[in-house]
């Protein structure tokens, strides 16, 4: 007898679906059968405690510190933070001035003046027993900062301060007073030169002060 495939159409596609809901019933059922893991993150992609993350910036670190002395690296920095800087000849009362390198606005220091010096450091500095001494006739380009309530002058940080001057003109040989408590530069720092004093001209020098506004 022949089968009618328009009637057993239907059936079979009953069946299918049956076949398929036992299917997942058995599944679901089972303890075999693992969960969906649930997404998890790569340790590599959040940083923890053992991770590095990129460095924050931070300030422009500030000039070195000789013990409790500000250290000055350049000729420039001495010149932008002296109050006065002069060449002149050591006398027993201070400093005769034979010129103003540069002078802070309003100041009354001429070539000619005669300037009080105090000691190069304040007493009880435990850095005065590294110090030098201005000694009466020495020739010298000083960078000093003034007394704010007396008309006094002291040199920048003990011998950072202080160049000693050697011929005339802007020839002269000028050189640090220190070695170790000297500037590497006029502009910009040498680390090769560091700790070895520094030399250059009287004319550098002059040039370096008329450049602070």
């Amino acid at each position: 007898m022949a089968v009618d495939l328009r009637r057993t159409r239907p059936l079979w596609a009953t069946a299918a679906a049956v076949l398929a809901a036992a299917a997942l019933s058995a599944c679901g059922s089972g303890g075999a059968a693992d969960p969906v893991a649930a997404p998890t993150t790569s340790s590599a992609a959040t940083p923890t405690a053992a991770t590095p993350t990129a460095a924050t910036p931070t300030a422009v670190a500030p000039p070195p510190i000789k013990g409790k002395l500000r250290g000055y690296g350049t000729v420039q920095q001495l010149s932008e933070t002296a109050d006065l800087v002069v060449r002149g000849e050591v006398e027993a009362a201070g400093l005769r001035v034979d010129e103003v390198l540069h002078a802070a606005t309003g100041s009354p220091v001429r070539a000619g003046a005669r300037i009080t010096l105090a000691p190069l450091l304040p007493a009880g500095a435990p850095e005065v027993a590294h110090m030098s001494k201005l000694e009466t006739g020495q020739v010298v380009v000083l960078y000093l900062s003034q007394d704010p309530v007396a008309p006094v002058f002291r040199t920048l940080s003990g011998d950072f301060g202080v160049f000693d001057v050697t011929g005339s003109g802007d020839d002269a040989v000028a050189a640090t007073r220190s070695q170790a408590m000297a500037v590497s530069g006029l502009l910009a720092e040498d680390p090769a030169a560091s700790g070895h004093g520094f030399r250059t001209t009287l004319g550098q020098l002059r040039a370096v002060a008329a450049q602070v506004k």
